[in-house]
């Protein structure tokens, strides 16, 4: 009896690896069938030995395939377990290995963006925004290797869940799970980019309300101050003491929104954009239309 082929923890490595790069040859024909393949090829190496079953390999796996990039692991680890199964001796064809792989991708397609691009990356985006906008560097590099330890750690442990658990993970997706965790991620990803509204949209609206002239000693009266640092001195102790700058107290719009709702413009600004993009509009002439309106907002006199 033959001995038994077995992928090795080197060998499934290579692939985890390989598979950081399953955009790296996207098409529009078959998407990502060629990061895909390239992904495969030390495990048909070492499971496959003539030229010919290597061939046949991987004309299977240049076959449609395409779901979220992070996603494509715990796929590739069964992928990997039918792969040894058939070096092996098991009856395993090409449409079952093609039949895992599409009936695997459709759904853990949905997990990808709430887990990643709506929640994981926004929160560490936002950690590193906060750090650096305060001058430290360490802002741009947390990110960096948060966002990668995160994202490898994931891939490599679920394709690693999927080589073990082989051809019976896809009876877990019919279950409950798989629809509760993808809901879940989704709530928690919407309120991390509501919480993100009021500190990455501005809006101010610059017409204004009222003047109204204050009395004496409630502003800082610059004509009775000494000329020089002294003047400037005494200048900034009145304002801290809340006298106004200037004589006139001016309302715009913006302090009437603001003292209603503070971020109501910012977030109905948002609501607005999420409304159009559902309706189908091109995210394009939404960020063209901002760019319009903001310009000619600017000109009249409104922001």
């Amino acid at each position: 009896m033959a001995e038994k082929i077995q992928l090795s923890k080197k060998d499934r490595l290579a692939v985890a690896w390989r598979s950081t790069f399953i955009q790296g040859s996207w098409n529009y024909e078959r998407m990502q069938n060629g990061g895909w393949a390239f992904s495969m090829i030390p495990a048909i190496k070492k499971l496959y030995k003539t030229k010919e079953d290597r061939a046949a390999a991987l004309k299977r796996h240049l076959e449609f395939f395409n779901t979220h990039p992070y996603i494509a692991s715990p796929i590739l680890g069964v992928t990997l377990a039918l792969e040894e199964e058939r070096a092996n001796g098991a009856a395993v064809d090409d449409v079952a290995i093609q039949g895992v792989k599409v009936g695997m991708m459709g759904p853990l397609a949905g997990v990808g963006d709430p887990v990643f691009w709506f929640t994981v990356r926004p929160m560490l985006g936002a950690l590193g925004a906060s750090l650096a906008l305060g001058g430290n560097i360490l802002g741009p590099i947390i990110f960096f290797l948060a966002w990668n330890i995160i994202r490898w750690a994931f891939m490599w442990y679920t394709q690693e869940f999927g080589y073990r658990a082989g051809s019976k993970i896809t009876d877990d997706l019919s279950g409950g799970l798989l629809q509760d965790v993808t809901k879940g991620a989704s709530i928690l990803g919407m309120f991390v980019l509501g919480s993100l509204v009021q500190r990455w949209v501005s809006i101010s609206f610059a017409p204004v309300v009222s003047r109204v002239p204050l009395d004496e000693g409630a502003y800082v009266d610059w004509a009775k101050l000494p000329s020089g640092p002294e003047g400037l001195q005494q200048a900034f102790q009145q304002v801290a003491e809340g006298r106004a700058l200037t004589d006139t107290k001016v309302t715009t719009l913006q302090n009437n929104l603001d003292q209603l709702i503070p971020g109501l413009a910012a977030l109905l600004l948002t609501l607005l954009c999420m409304w159009l993009l559902k309706k189908k509009v091109s995210p394009i002439i939404i960020i063209i239309g901002l760019f319009l309106v903001g310009i000619g907002g600017h000109l009249i006199g409104l922001f």
